[in-house]
């Protein structure tokens, strides 16, 4: 039997750890099932699930790839394109999904030509940074143009 603070009691009788742990204000908990005589922990058992959910939540938020979503600007300069590749290539490798958009306003609608030329420049800025695969092609939408991109190894 182990306590919450690491102590070792050695081996006790199911009634005397019951004893220790009640005195302690905590609970007795088995922690292995197959092993003669089976390992006891002195824990506050509330605590020990919320942690150990708290864990398995983490763990599943980490391993769902994500969408993230880069906007360009119609008249965006070179600098400032340069500093979003950097963020697609951080979310990249991350192994997220990363969709581009370039929304359109007013008379800009007119103008898609350009704004594909912008986003095609932008990707070929990616390209030389990291592999990309382009999961959904360039295409218009109610507020501009998207295209989503991810890295060329993952699926």
């Amino acid at each position: 039997m182990v306590s919450d603070d690491g102590d070792h009691f050695g081996v006790v009788s199911v009634e005397e750890g019951l004893k220790k742990a009640k005195e302690r204000e905590l609970d007795l908990v088995q922690i292995t099932d197959n092993v003669v005589p089976p390992v006891c922990k002195i824990i506050d058992h509330g605590k020990y699930t919320y942690e150990e959910n708290k864990k398995r939540k983490k763990q599943e938020k980490s391993s769902k790839p994500q969408t993230k979503s880069i906007r360009l600007g119609f008249s965006i300069s070179e600098h400032d394109m340069e500093v979003r590749v950097k963020s697609v290539e951080k979310f990249l490798n991350e192994g997220d999904s990363v969709k581009i958009v370039l929304p359109l306003k007013g008379r800009q609608k007119a103008l898609q030509g350009v704004a594909r030329e912008k986003i095609q420049k932008f990707l070929e800025m990616v390209q030389e940074k990291s592999e990309i695969r382009i999961e959904k092609e360039m295409g218009r939408e109610p507020r501009g143009l998207t295209v989503t991109v991810v890295k060329k190894n993952a699926s």
